[in-house]
């Protein structure tokens, strides 16, 4: 029964997940809130395909947010943390003192004593660094200003919770409940020990795991990777986070702390990526099995005896935090996108709070009552997260992102040239040099009020200005323009601007930046007859010079990247109006690959090499 008892929670867990996460993704939410909803919908108050054995599974499930502390530590150097040692203790400091503050104040204001009050403070000061780095992965904005600032924020948090736990026990109000479960285990290493030997030990293996990573883990990987055995280089990573994660337990550090750091002292080795590769999946399903556990813990029994108060708690918590981290990040001049990206990303509590409400509760600092009703408050705020992103996303930042950039009133545009340019980016100025360099003048528009002041620091003409706006365009000389050229980093104002163009410019020849084959469908359904992929050109540039690396001739190598680029774009257009057919569209796709690899073979079999043996004179083997 043991065994069936496993085999079928496993199955209800991975079932859940597989239906919710792709739903949730399809509907733009993410996958976290797909988990999350997935552990209300089996957890006990709704379907209740699993009950109370779901603590037991949350601790099980907490090692996937040490695993993913260990995976972004080997993505960052030491140097690199080093840079981010200032927003660490600067930004994450100040994070953590004045949201304790403020939620210690409004506890004291309602008749909480002090000691539970400055408990209820550290405790809800911190935030889901599961959650909040998984969503920020997701959308590709943990690289931004407001992602690094957040990561700043939540690592100080996790280095935080240390001292949290040493002070708690000194808050205790009332009689110790042994009762209460929950927690990491004991630290047994520095049980009984006096202040001073506890320091020293938590010292000591801190210090040891960075010299076992530095110079004892390089050597043993050489040595299992020489077996050649896949599978034992993986048993070897698994070993190293568990062992690593054993160890803070036991001298009363954060797990996920500890594995970070080996993570960063790893980072630098040349099993990184190996690394990397064998812990992610452990990483992803056990992350995934923590968000259903998140969520099949909220006590909706709970909520419903107090609904009003719960959602009043919920929306103090995540208003008070969202109100901290907006002041914080105007007060260190985060522009405002950023700013709401950071504080919408971290207002919700974190998952260190059901450890800490469990510990404060076994030490007598906080009693049952307040313990379930905080703990299902914590959970909801977690499960609002993607859904608070989502607002920021989809409401705030369209209306207030660029504030700061629509306060400059766009440029006053003297000369009237051939081309206008739409977009001096990584793709539109290399467009905007070339025809500079060749004498042909362009009119340049761009959004991006930093970029504008640094290209005409260095001698470009940019002018400020919003594409979009048909005035703007007017005033830029688009009626006696010969060509537009658009080159917009969103694929919606690119279409937004051949519309604009068709129907106010209708002479203008446009060549439209494409993002990807999808994206070029749409700008050819608009009618635009001149369309650029990405990155097109730069991977037929890099096959010319692996053919070549190969021993293949110049001409051989060039002639085989045109007649790609010829078949694709032909392919291109044809696939366009079969597209929504996926049928179909596999068919003929499949049909053109065969035509172009079978042309490809005719092609070498001819023997060309007397006819273009111009092509590889010393001269043209440099240029090419």
């Amino acid at each position: 029964m043991h065994g069936e008892g496993f085999f079928y929670q496993a199955f209800v867990y991975l079932a859940a997940a597989v239906v919710s996460v792709p739903i949730a993704k399809r509907l733009g939410l993410g996958s976290v809130l797909g988990y999350l909803i997935a552990g209300v919908v089996i957890g006990p108050f709704a379907l209740g395909l699993i009950g109370e054995e779901g603590q037991d599974v949350m601790q099980f499930a907490e090692f996937g947010v040490v695993m993913m502390l260990f995976i972004v530590g080997l993505e960052l150097q030491p140097s690199r943390v080093w840079r981010l040692r200032g927003p660490i203790l600067g930004l994450g400091g100040l994070q953590v003192l004045v949201t304790t503050s403020v939620v210690a104040g409004v506890a004291l204001a309602v008749g909480r004593d002090w000691r539970e009050s400055a408990a209820l403070g550290l405790i809800l000061a911190l935030s889901s660094t599961a959650i909040v780095l998984q969503t920020l992965k997701e959308r590709g904005l943990l690289q931004t200003a407001g992602g690094q600032s957040a990561f700043s924020v939540l690592l100080f948090q996790d280095i935080a919770v240390i001292p949290i736990l040493a002070l708690l026990p000194l808050l205790a109000t009332h009689g110790v409940d042994h009762g209460a479960g929950g927690g990491h285990g004991s630290a047994a290493l520095v049980e009984g020990l006096p202040g001073w030997a506890r320091t020293l030990v938590v010292l000591g293996a801190v210090a040891g795991i960075v010299v076992a990573g530095r110079y004892l883990m390089r050597p043993v990987f050489r040595a299992i990777a020489k077996t050649g055995l896949r599978e034992i280089f993986t048993a070897a990573a698994l070993l190293l986070v568990i062992g690593i994660a054993l160890l803070m337990t036991q001298v009363g550090l954060s797990p996920a702390l500890g594995t970070f750091v080996s993570g960063v002292v790893l980072a630098d080795s040349e099993y990184r990526h190996e690394l990397e590769t064998d812990v992610e999946p452990f990483k992803g399903l056990l992350l995934g099995l923590f968000f259903i556990a998140v969520g099949a813990s909220i006590d909706f029994h709970l909520i419903g005896e107090a609904p009003v108060r719960t959602a009043m708690l919920v929306a103090a918590l995540v208003g008070v935090k969202l109100a901290v981290l907006v002041t914080l990040g105007k007060t260190l001049r985060l522009g405002t996108d950023q700013t709401l990206l950071l504080a919408f990303a971290l207002a919700q509590g974190g998952e260190f709070a059901f450890v800490l409400f469990s510990f404060a509760q076994q030490n007598g600092v906080l009693d049952a009552a307040v313990v379930g009703q905080l703990v299902a408050v914590v959970a909801l705020s977690m499960a609002l997260t993607p859904l608070l992103m989502v607002f920021n996303e989809r409401v705030l930042l369209p209306r207030l992102g660029t504030r700061e950039r629509s306060t400059r009133p766009a440029d006053d545009i003297a000369e009237e040239r051939r081309v206008i340019i739409a977009g001096f980016g990584r793709f539109g100025n290399v467009v905007g040099r070339l025809l500079r360099a060749n004498g042909v003048g362009t009119t340049v528009l761009d959004l991006d009020a930093d970029r504008v002041d640094l290209l005409r620091r260095l001698g470009l003409d940019v002018y400020y200005g919003d594409a979009t706006r048909h005035d703007l365009l007017h005033s830029a000389g688009a009626e006696r323009a010969e060509l537009l050229i658009l080159a917009l980093d969103e694929p919606e104002e690119m279409r937004t601007m051949v519309g604009l163009a068709r129907k106010h410019f209708p002479h203008l020849r446009i060549l439209a930046r494409a993002f990807d084959r999808a994206d070029a469908y749409e700008l050819m359904d608009d009618g635009v007859e001149h369309v650029y992929r990405d990155t097109l050109d730069t991977s037929l540039r890099m096959g010319v010079d692996a053919l070549r690396l190969l021993g293949f001739r110049a001409h051989q190598a060039h002639r085989a990247a045109l007649r790609f680029r010829l078949h694709d774009e032909a392919a291109l257009g044809e696939l366009k109006a079969v597209r929504h057919d996926r049928g179909r569209y596999i068919s003929i796709a499949r049909e053109r690959i065969r035509d172009l690899e079978a042309g490809m073979q005719a092609d070498l079999a001819e023997g060309t090499e007397e006819r273009d043996a111009g092509w590889d004179t010393e001269s043209l083997r440099a240029e090419f």
